[in-house]
């Protein structure tokens, strides 16, 4: 007897999101059931949403950015009891056995993970194909794949961090950014935002590169040391050659080079906004200095938690705007114009 639960749906490209009831498996032994508080909107959920990666099959529920509290736990659980306040992010299965998998890598698993949406739902127990996400009342998602919130941070403002929190920490810890590190975020977004607080509590000298003067003034407030303005053309040239990292969150197809330019020598900058082609990429600048390019894709479930407990001892956590599930379509209007900051959240008791 599969569990009937609420949500929101589109049911095509085109259409609006709009209520939708489908089902939940029955708890496995290992599986944690949870009341959803609140999921963030992601910009993936829009592209999802509306098809426009091309792999989206319909009725589809976004969500994957998702803190609740736990109302049920299968017999074999030992991490959560009922009432704790948990997370769960993009990814709640993969192959688990592959060498990424057994490093606490799930999100490069050589099997394909399964994202919390849109993805084929290999564990079953439902009448439905695809896993669908957290703009829904519950979600049953197996022990390995939940995370742990810490008690300290605003429930609503932690929802982001499942996404663009841990897209941004991974890079940054993994370049082991830190004290004497002049560190560039370029584009102010959600995941600027959360790259900018990241590297200051990193203890890194952090630049936000933007083209806007506004936004400049935005990231002092959030920690950032100076800004640089990438359409001026001395202020780029001045900087050429003085960064050690730089995380680049455009999230359109760009010309990386002026940017590449302000690397030092061994310096590295890692893409984490552009799914689409990049508009230009020219050897030079890496092979005058030994620069790099690299990317990443949000975390593993150690990491995530390591992030989520980072956020906790610091006091980190998204600038969010809170809407009611109702309003969700405007809200993806929005953030599709970026009128957001810099996170829109969903508060599920308004479902």
């Amino acid at each position: 007897m599969t569990k009937h639960v609420h949500g929101y749906a589109a049911h095509s490209a085109t259409s609006e999101l709009v209520p939708f009831t489908f089902e939940r498996r029955d708890p496995n032994p290992t599986d944690v059931v949870i009341d959803i508080l609140y999921c963030g909107i992601c910009h993936s959920d829009i592209h999802s949403a509306r098809n426009e990666w091309g792999w989206t099959q319909y009725p589809f529920v976004p969500g994957h950015e998702i803190v609740g509290r736990v109302i049920a736990v299968g017999t074999q659980v030992v991490k959560y009891k009922v009432g704790d306040l948990v997370g769960v992010g993009c990814l709640v299965d993969s192959c688990r056995h592959c060498h990424p998998c057994e490093e606490g890598l799930e999100q490069y698993c050589e099997n394909g993970f399964t994202g919390t949406y849109g993805n084929e739902d290999k564990i079953g127990g439902t009448p439905h194909k695809m896993t669908l996400g957290g703009y829904s009342d519950t979600i049953t998602v197996e022990e390995r794949f939940v995370l742990r919130i810490p008690s300290t941070l605003d429930p609503a403002a932690t929802a982001p961090l499942l996404c663009t929190g841990i897209t941004t920490y991974s890079p940054l810890k993994h370049w082991k950014v830190g004290p004497g590190k002049k560190v560039g975020i370029i584009g102010l977004g959600g995941l600027g935002h959360m790259g900018v607080k990241f590297a200051h509590a990193m203890g890194a000298h952090v630049v936000m590169i933007t083209t806007s003067p506004e936004k400049g003034e935005d990231a002092r407030k959030l920690g950032a040391d100076e800004v640089l303005l990438s359409k001026d053309p001395q202020a780029m040239k001045a900087a050429q050659s003085s960064f050690d990292f730089l995380l680049n969150t455009i999230p359109v197809g760009h010309d990386v080079d002026p940017y590449m330019e302000l690397l030092t020598l061994d310096g590295t900058m890692v893409v984490v906004g552009a799914v689409e082609p990049l508009t230009k990429v020219s050897g030079i600048p890496f092979i005058f200095r030994r620069r790099t390019m690299a990317g990443s894709l949000i975390g593993g479930i150690p990491e995530t938690q390591e992030m989520l407990d980072f956020c906790g001892e610091h006091n980190i956590t998204c600038d969010i705007e809170t809407i009611a599930m109702k309003d969700v379509n405007q809200a993806y209007d929005r953030t599709v114009k970026g009128d957001v900051k810099y996170r829109f959240v969903i508060d599920m008791a308004s479902l």
